[in-house]
């Protein structure tokens, strides 16, 4: 699945591309993803142009001046700037074309993403208003994994994956800045101290910035806005390693499952 980095790689690809571009049409191959899309879609945005591209935790939210296309790449989707005479593919479900005549094209194996056109207020919506701050931030802070985790008995790493607590930290990312910061993913988040949480509360930082400045993770069905893949991957430190020497102490990684999450990491190095 794309992680934050995968998806604020795409929100970086295609940003020079659409903003301040004119939608002239859209195209609908495939209405049923992950929630069907609306047929106002198709009536509603083209002649709008697009004022903004951002990103809340994995959603990327498209803004134009009278609302909001949001977009969740789910498990295998993908975004791509392509010419209009580029073939058009199995998976192929949506084209937003521009007014310069480059298309912004969704593709999507699985089909468990979705593509939302909004109205309303999109901070309020739904899949939106319960995420918590993002962990590039300034409100993500080790502080505010403190105060967050009293009392906590889950696990912290199934502590930081949850998108109410800090936003679009996904199981690799967590697993590197579980490594890196010493601590083991099995610890109850509750027992964690401060000062320990202000170390996790960088390595989350640090290793986010690092994929996304790589390109992201190179997963089986990820690739970047210009069909590029990711080259995080060459810098994993635990994830996708168990049994291999741990990169620090050079004892054997183990790998648990937490949350029905493969997890691997170093028993020596990690307390």
């Amino acid at each position: 699945m794309p992680e934050l980095p995968e998806v604020e790689t795409t929100r970086r690809g295609i940003l020079p591309h659409i903003k301040s571009r004119r939608v002239t049409k859209i195209i609908l191959r495939q209405e049923k993803l992950r929630w069907p899309i609306t047929p106002a879609l198709a009536k509603e945005l083209p002649g709008q142009t697009f004022r903004s591209v951002k990103r809340r935790g994995k959603y990327l939210l498209l803004g134009t001046d009278i609302g909001t296309l949001l977009i969740h790449l789910g498990m295998s989707g993908s975004l791509r700037i392509v010419d209009q005479k580029r073939p058009v593919g199995k998976h192929d479900h949506v084209d937003i074309v521009l007014d310069d005549g480059h298309i912004l094209r969704y593709t999507d194996p699985r089909r468990f993403g979705c593509m939302l056109w909004l109205q309303s207020d999109i901070e309020s919506h739904p899949l939106l208003r319960s995420l918590g701050p993002e962990p590039l931030g300034s409100q993500f802070t080790g502080v505010h994994l403190f105060d967050r985790s009293r009392k906590r008995v889950a696990a912290i790493k199934s502590f930081i994956m949850d998108s109410r607590i800090v936003v679009g930290v996904g199981n690799i990312y967590a697993s590197e800045a579980l490594f890196l910061s010493g601590i083991s993913p099995k610890r109850a988040a509750g027992k964690v101290s401060l000062r320990r949480y202000q170390k996790l509360a960088e390595c989350i930082r640090q290793i986010l910035q690092q994929a996304i400045k790589a390109g992201g993770t190179t997963l089986r069905d990820f690739t970047d806005s210009n069909g590029n893949p990711g080259y995080f991957k060459q810098s994993l430190r635990v994830y996708g390693r168990a049994g291999l020497p741990c990169m620090t102490c050079k004892k054997p990684l183990k790998e648990i499952r937490l949350g029905q999450r493969s997890t691997v990491y170093c028993s020596t190095c990690q307390t």
